[in-house]
C-alpha cells in the first residue's frame, strides 16, 4: 500500500484538508523534516516498476475509444471508456466487452 503523506497542519486543523501540499514556510517543521512531523514525499519513494499503473483492482488500464480497441485488450488487462465517447458508442462498447468478457472499470450505470 502506497504511503499517504498529510498536508501540515491537516490533523490540527479541520479547514485544512489532508491533500498533499508542500510546505514552504521558513520556519515549517515539516519542511526541515522535525522528528515527529509527517514525513515528505521524496524520489525514492516510488513503487516497484512492475507494480506502477496497476489499477486497484489488479488490472492494467487501458483507455478505449471505439469497439475496435477492445481487440487490442488481453486477460489482464481492463478497459477504461474516454471520456469523450458519447452514449450510443459507450454502450456499444459495454456490449462487446460483455461478449468477450473484459472488464470495464467506468461503466454506465443502467437505469431499468
Amino acid at each position: 500500500m502506497a504511503k499517504k503523506f498529510r498536508r501540515q497542519e491537516s490533523q490540527k486543523r479541520k479547514r485544512v484538508k489532508n491533500k498533499w501540499r508542500r510546505p514552504k514556510g521558513i520556519q515549517s517543521k515539516q519542511r526541515k523534516e522535525i522528528k515527529g512531523k509527517p514525513p515528505l514525499p521524496k524520489v525514492g519513494r516510488k513503487k516497484p516498476e512492475e507494480e506502477r499503473g496497476i489499477h486497484p483492482s489488479g488490472y492494467r488500464e487501458v483507455l478505449v475509444h471505439n469497439t475496435a480497441d477492445l481487440e487490442k485488450i488481453n486477460e489482464n488487462e481492463a478497459a477504461r471508456i474516454g471520456g469523450s465517447v458519447g452514449n450510443r458508442k459507450r454502450e456499444a462498447i459495454q456490449q462487446k466487452a460483455r461478449e468477450k468478457d473484459i472488464k470495464i472499470l467506468n461503466p454506465t450505470e443502467t437505469g431499468d
